[in-house]
């Protein structure tokens, strides 16, 4: 193959049989548990990167089922989201995903810089709960419970919270081990259209994993909870700041 035909080809590893295509990526009936919790404020300070500022002492832990999603299939993610602001504005900074799928794994860390990791989380509904899980090989690191929809939210109040902008830390190595690229992203998702939201009681149990430390910001109280299904298409990402500059 000819230099000129491989720049031209090239997208994502490996040159022959990218991992994932190219977007924009479209996501159908995409169904959110999110389980808002206070944790230690001083701990929080160390997690978020400059220039981003936490915007109080709480976080949002995230179930993802993914059903019908472009190009990356049929597959569950699992997080831990921090509220943010960055020059004023708020936002929210991903510091952990866990997922079970290559291509939204691939595609994630290499074209945004989600920090994403191969683990098993699942999101069910048994009997009168919505249950979702998070084990890291075959040790259970995160369980969230809550009332299977409860109370009836505003679908176009929940619409508008997730549109603000969300912000993460791309990196990725040089050959040498020596940072390539370190720089802070930013991308929003788009065409959100929310099919249900419903609020409950909730609770939330996270425990110490040597190479899934989702216990580092504790539980120390369960603010809220929402369930969301919609349809959304996530953008592409702006660098905002380059840390190597």
């Amino acid at each position: 193959m000819q230099a000129q035909r491989v720049a031209q080809s090239a997208f994502s590893m490996p040159l022959s049989s990218p991992a994932y295509p190219r977007g924009p990526y479209r996501f159908i009936d995409r169904e959110f548990l999110i389980i808002t919790y206070r944790t230690d404020p001083a701990l929080l300070r160390e997690i978020i990167p400059e220039p981003l500022e936490p915007a109080g002492d709480t976080v949002k832990f995230e179930f993802i089922r993914m059903p019908d999603s472009t190009g990356f299939g049929d597959y569950t993610e699992s997080g831990q989201v921090v509220p943010i602001t960055y020059k004023g504005q708020p936002g929210t900074y991903q510091i952990a995903m866990f997922l079970d799928d290559e291509a939204p794994l691939a595609g994630g860390r290499e074209i945004w810089g989600f920090p994403k990791k191969l683990a098993k989380p699942r999101l069910r509904v048994e009997s009168d709960t919505l249950l979702g899980t998070l084990d890291y090989g075959s040790v259970r690191i995160a369980t969230g419970t809550m009332g299977y929809k409860h109370v009836v939210l505003d679908t176009e109040q929940v619409r508008k919270g997730l549109l603000a902008p969300n912000y993460l830390l791309k990196i990725i190595p040089d050959v040498d081990c020596s940072a390539r690229i370190c720089e802070l992203v930013t991308y929003s998702l788009e065409d959100v259209s929310v099919k249900g939201a419903w609020t409950g009681p909730a609770a939330l149990e996270l425990h110490a994993h040597a190479l899934a430390p989702v216990s580092q910001l504790p539980v120390r109280e369960v603010v809220s909870c929402v369930h969301i299904v919609s349809d959304l298409t996530l953008g592409l990402g702006t660098v905002v700041h380059d840390y190597l500059k």
